[in-house]
């Protein structure tokens, strides 16, 4: 008991007005849910009980998690939920404490393999370029003048390097086409020197996929990507089973065949010139894998893939393509020892072999057997339906401390979806509601006469019957749809209809949109689900989020049906165990948008008559923070005249 008091006061003293955060950072206002969330964090850190906390927006949890690690000394693992959260933690976040607590331990910022440059990949390029765009060979210009200038290789900080430009997967490594300590610039490696960097880290910051990615490599045997640490601080933790499910499971695309004969032809050109028999069997591949995605239609989609194998045509594309795939084994198997790059090829190409008949052998119990496809490739999956099993196995280990938090995790006041899925048997649990004044400073709004969800024009309506309003906002607008369709939608109308900027997804990119539609101030932002999380607005810029139907996962999403399928075996309500949770906190991150600091105001519309004519429209109202509700426009507008 002693302990906890000494830490409990230890945290105390940090957060006061008087203390060291206070004196390094402008602003700093002591919050009791900080100081409890960092004392129950300290907590686990000591006695290696899970905790699982929900903190609402403004509880201020990064530095209430950061506190009690720098404090505790541990050598600890933080991994968020994407590069950008990532870096904000890194750049921002973290220094700030590290300065405010004299903290002298090195700190290390671990990306994924695609995030750094590779130089023998580079190199290759010197002997032989591939067709690229005007555009990509300014690109590669860019590449190659960041190279002398750059410590850690990072490609995020290339000036001007567009996130999907050509030549990245040309100068990047993957872990097909790795040469690993074969090759000739290990010593120099961006990827090796950023590992080795974690290794000797007291604190490393990653991402969930990286983080997945390195239990799946131990799973293997073969090594480990990241630190083994005393402790792991997962954030945005509602991300954690989709995610885990990506790694615990297989995957095959199109892409890394097209990628396999693209270098194939490169590695014959400098290795075995005499070879013309390889430049043919990477065509041949090249034609069989491309005359396969074909056969899937020219869409997108996404389905089951045991019943697309058994159409005539995909069967055959199929067979073509392992033929395919024997015949460069054996025109390889004659170049072994001719050069590195060409004994790669051959041990990729044995590894893509054996992937493709694991992910096409569709009955194995206990996963999903799906395709996805996108307009260049197709990609098979098999993917775990659950992952709570594989990742208990990690919370057993000895000694080692978990945190899981995020400001959406509860549905109601119970945890147990979240706990369920990561096989969290014994933890302790803390809910943290957000200090914002709701009641105050939000309305929630469902309009009456909706049309149905599914209804043909749905985008349009709605774009049209809330106009006015969103020209009677004073400051800028979100309009959250969950789908393509309705996105389109809903801009073409409020383009035509409102005197003010109109944003939409996928007209520029993520972050540029956003300094945008900030530095505009009254501006309306059409987008999907990738709005729905992460995204820091405060102030006047965003005083409304309009949200266009509940997200339940699509119904034909291929995971989600096999789950459903999965607890229709076991007795289950697929709805409530699977459906309901998910889309109550995926709403909870659309709603978190809107008030993110004290001083915020603002209102929120779901044109969704499901959450009140629907008996689960409670749960998701209870879910939600206690903003006050109606179902007139004519008193949100009221509302909205107060704002500035």
């Amino acid at each position: 008991m002693d302990h906890d008091d000494n830490s409990s006061t230890l945290f105390t003293e940090l957060f006061t007005e008087q203390g060291p955060l206070a004196r390094a950072i402008d602003g700093f206002k002591p919050r009791a849910a900080q100081v409890e969330m960092a004392t129950a964090v300290g907590q686990a850190l000591d006695d290696k009980v899970p905790l699982v906390v929900e903190a609402g927006t403004g509880t201020g949890k990064t530095y209430a998690y950061l506190a009690p690690v720098l404090a505790a000394g541990k050598k600890v693992v933080l991994s968020t939920g994407s590069r950008n959260l990532q870096e904000q933690l890194f750049h921002r976040d973290l220094p700030t404490l590290v300065k405010a607590m004299n903290y002298h331990h090195p700190v290390a910022l671990l990306k994924g393999r695609s995030n750094y440059l590779c130089l023998e990949r580079l190199g290759l390029l010197n002997d032989s370029v591939p067709m690229l765009s005007a555009e990509g060979l300014a690109d590669l210009q860019r590449v190659r003048r960041f190279v002398p200038m750059t410590h850690s290789g990072d490609i995020g900080d290339i000036p001007g390097l567009a996130e999907r430009s050509e030549v990245l997967p040309l100068v990047t490594s993957t872990n097909d086409n790795c040469l690993g300590r074969d090759c000739s610039h290990y010593q120099d490696c961006y990827l090796v020197k950023a590992r080795n960097k974690a290794m000797e880290a007291q604190v490393v910051v990653v991402n969930h996929h990286l983080f997945f990615a390195d239990m799946a490599v131990r799973d293997t045997g073969f090594g480990q990507l990241i630190p083994d640490a005393d402790a792991y601080i997962l954030d945005e933790a509602h991300q954690l089973p989709e995610i885990a499910g990506q790694y615990f499971g297989q995957s095959q695309s199109s892409k890394q065949v097209l990628e396999l004969a693209r270098d194939l032809r490169l590695a014959q050109k400098v290795e075995a010139k005499d070879m013309a028999q390889l430049g043919k069997a990477a065509d041949q591949l090249e034609r069989h894998v491309q005359d396969l995605r074909l056969t899937f239609g020219h869409d997108s989609s996404r389905g089951q893939l045991r019943p697309m194998l058994a159409r005539a045509e995909v069967a055959q594309a199929m067979v073509r393509l392992n033929e395919s795939l024997a015949f460069t084994y054996e025109v390889l198997k004659l170049a072994l020892g001719r050069g590195e790059q060409l004994d790669h090829c051959f041990e990729r190409l044995v590894g893509l072999r054996t992937q493709l008949d694991s992910v096409t052998r569709v009955e194995e119990d206990g996963y999903s057997y799906w395709f996805d496809c996108t307009r260049l490739h197709v990609s098979f999956h098999k993917t775990p339906l659950s992952v709570a099993e594989r990742f208990s196995v990690e919370l057993a280990k000895d000694e080692v401390s978990w945190v899981f938090t995020s400001a959406t995790l509860a549905v109601g006041d119970s945890f147990a979806h979240f706990c369920a899925d990561l096989g969290l048997s014994k933890c302790r649990t803390l809910q943290l509601d957000s200090p914002f004044d709701y009641s105050r400073q939000s309305r929630l709004c469902v309009p009456r006469y909706l049309p149905e969800t599914n209804a043909a024009g749905r985008g349009r309506w709605l774009a049209e019957s809330l106009a006015d309003t969103l020209n009677a906002v004073p400051g800028g607008s979100f309009f959250l749809c969950t789908s393509y369709k309705v996105m389109n939608e809903v801009a073409e109308v409020l383009r035509i209809r409102l005197d003010r900027t109109v944003l939409v997804q996928g007209e520029d990119n993520k972050v540029r949109l956003l300094e945008r539609f900030g530095q505009d101030g009254r501006a309306v932002l059409v987008a999907t689900s990738s709005f729905w999380e992460g995204i820091d607005v405060r102030g006047n810029a965003l005083q409304c989020v309009v949200i266009d139907k509940l997200p339940f996962s699509a119904p034909d999403d291929p995971l989600l049906s096999a789950r459903l399928e999965d607890c229709r075996r076991r007795g289950e309500d697929g709805f409530a165990r699977v459906q309901l949770p998910k889309a109550i906190i995926t709403l909870k991150q659309g709603v978190g948008r809107l008030i993110r600091d004290v001083q915020d105001k603002g209102v929120l519309v779901i044109t969704d008559g499901r959450l009140v004519n629907r008996a689960y429209g409670a749960d998701f109202i209870n879910s939600l923070p206690a903003m006050p509700r109606t179902r007139s426009l004519q008193q949100l507008a009221e509302f909205l005249s107060t704002l500035e």
